[in-house]
Protein backbone atom coordinates (compact mmCIF):
# COMPACT_ATOMS: atom_id res chain seq x y z
CA UNK A 1 0.00 0.00 0.00
CA UNK A 2 2.89 2.81 0.87
CA UNK A 3 4.97 1.76 -2.17
CA UNK A 4 1.93 1.84 -4.56
CA UNK A 5 1.10 6.00 -3.09
CA UNK A 6 3.76 7.43 -4.40
CA UNK A 7 3.17 5.92 -8.16
CA UNK A 8 -0.16 7.21 -8.14
CA UNK A 9 0.98 10.58 -6.60
CA UNK A 10 3.40 10.60 -9.92
CA UNK A 11 0.54 9.26 -12.20
CA UNK A 12 -1.72 12.07 -11.05
CA UNK A 13 1.36 14.75 -11.45
CA UNK A 14 1.62 13.94 -14.96
CA UNK A 15 -1.95 13.57 -15.91
CA UNK A 16 -1.90 17.16 -14.73
CA UNK A 17 1.35 18.44 -16.88
CA UNK A 18 -0.13 16.62 -20.07
CA UNK A 19 -3.85 18.12 -19.56
CA UNK A 20 -1.77 21.43 -19.29
CA UNK A 21 0.06 20.77 -22.56
CA UNK A 22 -3.39 19.77 -24.51
CA UNK A 23 -4.55 23.44 -23.04
CA UNK A 24 -1.55 25.10 -24.25
CA UNK A 25 -1.39 23.24 -27.80
CA UNK A 26 -5.44 24.18 -28.15
CA UNK A 27 -4.32 27.73 -27.56
CA UNK A 28 -1.99 27.32 -30.49
CA UNK A 29 -3.70 25.34 -32.61
CA UNK A 30 -6.78 28.05 -32.26
CA UNK A 31 -4.57 31.15 -33.12
CA UNK A 32 -2.92 29.18 -36.35
CA UNK A 33 -6.48 28.84 -37.43
CA UNK A 34 -7.61 32.06 -36.86
CA UNK A 35 -4.92 33.43 -38.45
CA UNK A 36 -5.80 31.29 -41.39
CA UNK A 37 -8.94 33.22 -41.61
CA UNK A 38 -7.66 36.30 -42.06
CA UNK A 39 -8.19 37.66 -38.60
CA UNK A 40 -5.78 40.15 -36.92
CA UNK A 41 -3.47 39.65 -33.70
CA UNK A 42 -4.33 42.56 -32.42
CA UNK A 43 -7.22 45.20 -32.99
CA UNK A 44 -6.38 47.22 -36.40
CA UNK A 45 -5.50 50.60 -34.64
CA UNK A 46 -2.50 49.31 -33.55
CA UNK A 47 -3.07 49.72 -29.85
CA UNK A 48 -3.20 46.54 -27.67
CA UNK A 49 -5.89 47.51 -24.20
CA UNK A 50 -6.74 44.74 -21.63
CA UNK A 51 -10.13 45.95 -21.38
CA UNK A 52 -12.27 47.77 -23.72
CA UNK A 53 -16.00 48.70 -22.12
CA UNK A 54 -17.56 50.34 -25.48
CA UNK A 55 -19.65 47.96 -26.90
CA UNK A 56 -21.38 50.33 -29.65
CA UNK A 57 -17.48 51.46 -31.04
CA UNK A 58 -15.06 48.99 -33.42
CA UNK A 59 -13.15 48.77 -30.54
CA UNK A 60 -15.37 46.02 -29.45
CA UNK A 61 -13.92 42.40 -29.66
CA UNK A 62 -10.51 43.72 -30.61
CA UNK A 63 -8.47 43.95 -27.30
CA UNK A 64 -7.89 41.46 -24.21
CA UNK A 65 -11.12 41.66 -22.65
CA UNK A 66 -14.77 43.19 -23.25
CA UNK A 67 -18.01 43.47 -21.86
CA UNK A 68 -18.75 40.13 -23.83
CA UNK A 69 -15.96 38.50 -22.29
CA UNK A 70 -18.74 37.61 -19.67
CA UNK A 71 -20.43 35.47 -22.27
CA UNK A 72 -17.43 32.75 -21.92
CA UNK A 73 -17.08 33.04 -18.48
CA UNK A 74 -20.76 31.37 -18.71
CA UNK A 75 -18.93 29.19 -21.69
CA UNK A 76 -17.01 28.12 -19.00
CA UNK A 77 -20.12 27.28 -16.62
CA UNK A 78 -21.80 25.26 -19.82
CA UNK A 79 -19.20 23.23 -20.43
CA UNK A 80 -18.94 22.31 -16.62
CA UNK A 81 -22.39 20.83 -16.84
CA UNK A 82 -22.16 18.98 -19.81
CA UNK A 83 -18.59 17.59 -19.65
CA UNK A 84 -19.04 16.90 -15.81
CA UNK A 85 -22.42 15.01 -16.62
CA UNK A 86 -21.19 12.96 -19.13
CA UNK A 87 -17.70 12.68 -18.83
CA UNK A 88 -17.72 11.62 -14.97
CA UNK A 89 -14.44 9.45 -14.97
CA UNK A 90 -12.50 11.77 -16.66
CA UNK A 91 -10.46 13.25 -13.90
CA UNK A 92 -10.62 17.52 -13.50
CA UNK A 93 -7.70 18.18 -15.06
CA UNK A 94 -8.55 16.53 -18.59
CA UNK A 95 -12.16 17.56 -18.00
CA UNK A 96 -10.86 21.53 -18.48
CA UNK A 97 -8.73 20.63 -21.30
CA UNK A 98 -11.63 19.62 -23.08
CA UNK A 99 -13.10 22.10 -22.08
CA UNK A 100 -10.76 24.31 -23.21
CA UNK A 101 -10.52 22.47 -26.63
CA UNK A 102 -14.06 23.44 -27.13
CA UNK A 103 -13.83 26.80 -26.19
CA UNK A 104 -11.20 26.93 -29.27
CA UNK A 105 -13.06 25.46 -31.92
CA UNK A 106 -16.24 27.99 -31.05
CA UNK A 107 -14.18 30.78 -31.24
CA UNK A 108 -12.84 29.18 -34.45
CA UNK A 109 -15.79 28.37 -35.76
CA UNK A 110 -17.43 32.44 -34.40
CA UNK A 111 -14.53 34.28 -36.51
CA UNK A 112 -15.86 32.41 -40.43
CA UNK A 113 -17.01 34.09 -42.27
CA UNK A 114 -20.70 31.98 -42.25
CA UNK A 115 -20.94 33.38 -38.45
CA UNK A 116 -19.76 37.08 -38.91
CA UNK A 117 -22.10 37.41 -41.68
CA UNK A 118 -24.94 36.00 -39.68
CA UNK A 119 -24.01 38.25 -36.59
CA UNK A 120 -24.30 41.12 -39.26
CA UNK A 121 -27.70 40.63 -40.60
CA UNK A 122 -29.72 39.12 -37.94
CA UNK A 123 -28.29 40.81 -34.90
CA UNK A 124 -27.28 44.01 -33.93
CA UNK A 125 -23.59 43.78 -34.31
CA UNK A 126 -23.62 45.44 -37.73
CA UNK A 127 -19.95 46.25 -37.63
CA UNK A 128 -18.88 43.19 -36.42
CA UNK A 129 -15.83 42.15 -38.21
CA UNK A 130 -14.64 39.17 -36.26
CA UNK A 131 -12.17 38.90 -32.97
CA UNK A 132 -8.57 39.24 -33.03
CA UNK A 133 -6.48 36.78 -31.84
CA UNK A 134 -5.34 39.02 -28.74
CA UNK A 135 -9.75 39.09 -28.01
CA UNK A 136 -10.16 35.00 -28.64
CA UNK A 137 -7.38 34.32 -26.16
CA UNK A 138 -9.04 36.75 -23.45
CA UNK A 139 -12.25 34.77 -24.23
CA UNK A 140 -10.40 31.41 -23.67
CA UNK A 141 -9.35 32.28 -20.65
CA UNK A 142 -12.36 33.61 -19.47
CA UNK A 143 -13.93 30.32 -20.56
CA UNK A 144 -11.34 28.47 -17.91
CA UNK A 145 -12.26 30.88 -15.09
CA UNK A 146 -15.55 29.74 -15.29
CA UNK A 147 -15.21 26.45 -15.79
CA UNK A 148 -13.20 26.52 -12.45
CA UNK A 149 -15.70 28.79 -10.78
CA UNK A 150 -18.50 26.42 -11.59
CA UNK A 151 -17.15 23.65 -10.39
CA UNK A 152 -16.07 25.12 -7.03
CA UNK A 153 -19.79 26.39 -6.99
CA UNK A 154 -21.22 23.07 -7.59
CA UNK A 155 -24.15 22.52 -9.32
CA UNK A 156 -27.15 24.27 -7.47
CA UNK A 157 -24.84 27.49 -7.03
CA UNK A 158 -23.32 27.57 -10.76
CA UNK A 159 -27.20 27.71 -11.89
CA UNK A 160 -27.99 30.68 -9.93
CA UNK A 161 -24.98 32.33 -10.28
CA UNK A 162 -24.89 32.05 -14.49
CA UNK A 163 -29.16 33.28 -14.17
CA UNK A 164 -27.49 36.46 -12.20
CA UNK A 165 -24.63 37.03 -14.62
CA UNK A 166 -27.16 36.75 -17.57
CA UNK A 167 -29.57 39.40 -15.62
CA UNK A 168 -26.60 41.78 -15.05
CA UNK A 169 -25.60 41.82 -19.08
CA UNK A 170 -29.23 41.66 -20.00
CA UNK A 171 -29.38 45.13 -17.63
CA UNK A 172 -25.64 46.02 -19.04
CA UNK A 173 -25.07 45.52 -22.75
CA UNK A 174 -28.59 44.36 -23.61
CA UNK A 175 -26.65 41.28 -24.47
CA UNK A 176 -26.22 37.68 -22.78
CA UNK A 177 -25.27 34.11 -23.91
CA UNK A 178 -28.74 32.99 -24.26
CA UNK A 179 -29.82 36.35 -26.45
CA UNK A 180 -26.74 35.68 -28.28
CA UNK A 181 -27.64 32.28 -29.21
CA UNK A 182 -31.88 32.75 -29.29
CA UNK A 183 -30.30 35.97 -32.04
CA UNK A 184 -28.51 33.49 -34.13
CA UNK A 185 -30.58 30.12 -34.19
CA UNK A 186 -34.60 32.00 -33.98
CA UNK A 187 -33.44 35.98 -34.80
CA UNK A 188 -36.30 38.49 -33.21
CA UNK A 189 -36.82 41.93 -35.21
CA UNK A 190 -37.93 43.40 -31.82
CA UNK A 191 -35.10 42.10 -29.51
CA UNK A 192 -32.65 43.70 -32.43
CA UNK A 193 -34.39 47.00 -32.44
CA UNK A 194 -34.30 46.84 -28.51
CA UNK A 195 -30.31 46.17 -28.80
CA UNK A 196 -29.47 48.71 -31.27
CA UNK A 197 -26.56 51.17 -30.54
CA UNK A 198 -28.01 54.69 -30.41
Amino acid sequence: MTTATPRVSRGRSQGRYWAALAIILSCVATAILLRVEGRLWICACGSVQFWSGQICSADNSQHFLDPYSFTHVLHGFLFFWLIAWSLKRLSGPWQLALAIAVEGFWETFENTNFIIDRYRSETAALGYNGDTVINSFGDILCCLIGFVIARRLGWRRSLIAFALLELVLIVWIKDSLLLEILMLVIPIDAIRGWQMCR
